[in-house]
């Protein structure tokens, strides 16, 4: 299966070395490409690109912005946020507007073909620890609500610590690991809660986390 990728980024170098790079790929085709956000609505429209790599500071229109945008549309792309430090004031932002995740521009190649597949698959890019990182420090600066008392209601036990792991970052196999159960019961867990709560993946589940309260960034809680 092939991957349609559309990148947006204000400066045309850097478009055109992830063209020259990602054309090389057989299981990726590039599209077409955008030099800021509003482009890259008309452009998303026009092409039905799988997967974004959207940059975050470009004029007209931020990344933030149209990630809100193209996230809020029937059958939307992935969006990959693109950064060029680790702790882009405008990243979190964008992991709240629904990106799946983010990725500094001068990541190795193969973590970029890592990451597109990854998202492509429904899932968060999650797993390094300089997500986690940022995560936490964007979080702390939100004023978080606190919980609605019936947030949790409807899931089980085992549900809410699935929760809390998933919140603190942890992989499938890491929680199964942690919890000693296998990865297809921590799936079928994960799956249920992302049901229940109406979470499309683990960003939301993380972002959730954090804005209501149910973990303190920083802080390892006891699910129980």
């Amino acid at each position: 299966m092939t991957i349609r990728v559309l990148i947006v980024d204000d400066q045309e170098l850097i478009r055109i070395g992830f063209r020259l790079f990602l054309q090389t790929r057989p299981d990726l085709e590039v599209v077409g490409e955008a030099a800021d956000g509003r482009e890259a609505l008309a452009r998303a429209t026009e092409l039905r690109p799988d997967v974004v790599l959207m940059d975050v500071r470009m004029p007209r229109m931020d990344g933030v912005e149209a990630t809100a945008h193209l996230t809020a549309r029937d059958h939307p792309p992935r969006v990959l946020i693109l950064t060029t430090y680790d702790l882009d004031e405008y990243v979190f932002g964008a992991l709240r507007a629904g990106a799946s995740g983010f990725l500094l521009k001068d990541a190795p190649r193969e973590r970029l073909l890592e990451a597109i597949h990854v998202v492509h698959q429904g899932e968060a890019l999650l797993s390094p620890s300089i997500t986690r990182r940022l995560i936490e420090d964007y979080a702390g600066r939100t004023d978080p609500v606190r919980p609605a008392p019936d947030l949790l209601t409807a899931l089980t036990p085992r549900e809410r610590e699935m929760l809390l792991l998933v919140a603190q970052g942890l992989s499938n196999p890491e929680i199964a690991a942690r919890l000693v159960v296998t990865e297809a019961t921590v799936k079928s867990h994960v799956g249920s809660v992302f049901a229940k709560l109406h979470l499309r993946d683990r960003v939301q589940a993380v972002v959730l986390a954090y804005e209501h309260g149910i973990i303190v960034p920083g802080h390892r809680p006891d699910p129980h």
